[in-house]
């Protein structure tokens, strides 16, 4: 929406949009070129506004690559897998770099001496492993949870949720008046959630640890239970049956939370947040989900009249024993998810205060009948592997640019300018969408820098005034170029209006100012000539 020059300052200065005058919405571009360029007597005579539209966005796209300020950036702290996700919107990258304790940027080069190929899993005698009967699934990576669940390297793990169903309003008997209830936890709220607990692989096994906070006497906070869950897809497309199995650990009873739970099992669907983890043997495909979220997992498949998983609960001797399920058909799928579910039920505010469980779960293992139509993959490469368990050159091999330059000395010609430096390297697996880091920068803070085609939110589709009449240009081009019996002389006419209007804006936009290109320049003891 354009805006308002007549506007009351006061609403922008305490409003949130700082700075909005400088651009354009894309829908008003599109209403103004459909006015000003589009009607009888006018170069175009008639055009739709779809057709206008459709030329605008890819005017858009084109202007953001190198002409707009349209650079985007992501900011993390580098997990021990030393990858890092691909923003949705992104095209490509202008920089990637990591910022130091005093927030001073680092850049970092792409290296071209390694990648991340596709690494297919090879029988003794090197040909192609399709497997005979019962072989392990290649990938179910991680299953004895030796790293931290990764959601793009293994398990994906869910948010708790609160197991109890408890009315989000209450009714004052007195008044009759109905209020939301302060206690009702929302599972989409984080501040609602237990701070305290742990999902997570812990010394080699997947453990919950379900925390009892410091009880209300008065019963006006409910602690309730909780369920977490996380999951992880497998290829199982020509295997016939599988099984699986675990070694499982809850508790007794006395420890006072009682039917502590953990399900193993193969869904046909993703786990939720939303997940119910209670199970209807007569209608597996809901499992018992009773609260409005009928559409999400568990939705473990049909086994022997009943649903594929294995589950311990906590009795009274509790269970900690290795158990498995075999025979479940898998045939008619071509992924399926291994699913995991620890829960406690119930209200849990009348156990002693700063009460905790822990249920484990470990050794996870998937074995399939059959034989794999497509070939079998290694979770990673074996170069990928080797890179980020090295030590990189950058910092530690002396004939690189080190700290140590008194032990250099002669050793620096020719060097390869991406890896003489210290600050890392990097390089973008475009098919994976990961970027990948040397072993030196794991738990540094790096920022992405990218661009992106402007095309998202109404925010984000927004024309700055500098190039305003750069993408009519294009709009005007693109539709005369496209449309039958328009003159030749016409087309090249306006194709030369875009090239010099494109121009103009990005002259414009690269906000160069003489003054402070002088004293860059005087910093490098330049001679200026005036």
């Amino acid at each position: 929406m354009t805006v308002d020059p007549n506007r009351i300052q006061k609403d922008y200065y305490e409003g949130n949009n700082h700075g909005d005058y400088q651009f354009t919405s894309l829908k008003d571009i599109i209403q103004q070129f459909l006015v000003v360029y589009v009607g009888e007597g006018k170069i175009i005579s008639k055009a739709s506004e779809t057709d206008v539209s459709f030329h605008a966005q890819r005017a858009l796209q084109e202007l953001s690559f190198d002409t707009f300020k349209s650079i985007k950036s992501q900011e993390i702290v580098l997990p021990p897998s030393l990858q890092m996700i691909l923003p949705h919107d992104y095209v490509n990258y202008t920089k990637v770099c990591w910022s130091d304790s005093s927030g001073v940027e680092h850049t970092m080069y792409p290296t071209g001496k390694t990648s991340n190929p596709t690494s297919i899993i090879q029988n003794n005698i090197g040909g192609y492993d399709f497997s005979g009967n019962d072989f392990n699934v290649s990938d179910l990576h991680n299953p004895e949870f030796n790293t931290t669940l990764d959601s793009v390297l293994d398990w994906t793990a869910s948010p708790a949720r609160f197991h109890q169903q408890y009315s989000p309003t209450i009714t004052d008997p007195v008044t009759g008046l109905t209020t939301t209830n302060p206690n009702y936890p929302n599972p989409t709220n984080p501040n609602s959630l237990p701070q305290k607990d742990i999902f997570n692989a812990v010394d080699g096994k997947l453990t919950a640890n379900i925390f009892q906070e410091v009880h209300d006497p008065s019963g006006a906070n409910i602690s309730f239970g909780r369920h977490y869950s996380c999951w992880q897809e497998i290829n199982v497309d020509g295997v016939d049956d599988i099984t699986i199995s675990g070694f499982g650990d809850v508790p007794a009873n006395g420890t006072g939370f009682s039917n502590t739970t953990i399900r193993l099992g193969i869904s046909s669907t993703k786990g939720d947040t939303r997940t119910n983890p209670h199970i209807t043997f007569a209608n597996p495909s809901t499992n018992g989900q009773t609260f409005g979220f009928a559409g999400y997992g568990p939705n473990f498949v049909p086994h022997n009249n009943t649903v594929a998983f294995i589950q311990w609960r906590g009795g009274f001797a509790g269970e900690a024993k290795r158990k498995s399920l075999s025979s479940i058909d898998v045939s008619q799928y071509q992924t399926v998810f291994v699913l995991v579910t620890m829960f406690v039920p119930g209200d849990l505010s009348n156990l002693p205060d700063n009460t905790s469980v822990d249920f484990t779960l470990d050794t996870i293992k998937v074995v399939a009948t059959g034989e794999y139509n497509n070939l079998q993959l290694n979770p990673e490469s074996k170069t990928w592997e080797n890179f980020k368990s090295s030590n990189t050159s950058e910092t530690n091999t002396q004939e690189y640019d080190t700290d140590n330059y008194d032990l250099i000395v002669g050793k620096r010609y020719g060097l390869d300018p991406q890896h003489s430096q210290v600050n890392g390297s990097f390089y973008i697996d475009n098919l994976k969408g990961l970027v990948h880091f040397s072993s030196n920068i794991s738990g540094k803070t790096v920022i992405l820098k990218y661009i992106s085609d402007s095309l998202g939110t109404d925010q984000e589709m927004q024309v700055h005034k500098l190039a305003q009449e750069a993408l009519y240009k294009h709009i005007m081009y693109a539709i005369l170029s496209t449309t039958a019996n328009i003159p030749e002389y016409v087309v090249r006419r306006y194709k030369q209006e875009r090239f010099a209007a494109t121009r103009q804006a990005k002259l414009r936009l690269s906000n160069i100012k003489l003054e402070e290109i002088t004293q860059i320049l005087r910093g490098k003891s330049k001679l200026i000539k005036h």
